[in-house]
């Protein structure tokens, strides 16, 4: 089942926008795809999505001023530890997309980011998915998560 329009409306974060539908507000970066993100069928390939997650991931906290080295230089991991993906339509070679991504739920050592990925031409929605991820220091033991990626949730603006 398809979800619901994105209609998106921009805010004055110049990287946020709004869906109308949800009022949810996520961040929003833009990708074009390469060739070599296409398969035999000459659409993008279905695991390259991971991939534009995380494209919209790092963006996020590095516009957060709270990029992945810097989480790491403070002993901090945040590994995936499980993905959701639904496709609705393909991308092909050269389209231009749109990133979406927020903050979702947050535990004690559990985060979770939401994506929505859309077409810049026309705002068809491509794919939805999540990345949960969990808070290990560098030993790989769970540990509870750190201040600053609390902040960030608490602060990204949820309506």
């Amino acid at each position: 089942m398809r979800p619901k329009p994105f209609i998106p409306e921009l805010l004055d974060i110049p990287s946020h926008v709004r869906d109308k539908n949800s009022d949810l507000v996520w961040h929003r970066c833009e990708l074009r795809t390469l060739y070599v993100d296409t398969d035999r069928s000459q659409v993008v390939y279905h695991a390259n999505y991971l991939k534009y997650f995380e494209f919209g991931r790092a963006s996020l906290m590095r516009e957060a001023s709270y990029p992945y080295k810097k989480i790491e230089e403070s002993g901090f991991i945040y590994p995936i530890i499980k993905t959701e993906l639904n496709y609705y339509t393909p991308l092909f070679y050269d389209d231009l997309m749109y990133i979406h991504t927020r903050p979702a739920k947050i535990e004690m050592v559990k985060l979770q980011f939401d994506y929505l990925i859309t077409r810049a031409d026309n705002g068809e929605i491509v794919c939805t998915g999540f990345t949960r991820h969990c808070a290990v220091n560098t030993k790989g033991i769970p540990v509870e998560i750190d201040k600053k990626t609390i902040r960030l949730w608490q602060e990204f603006p949820h309506s």
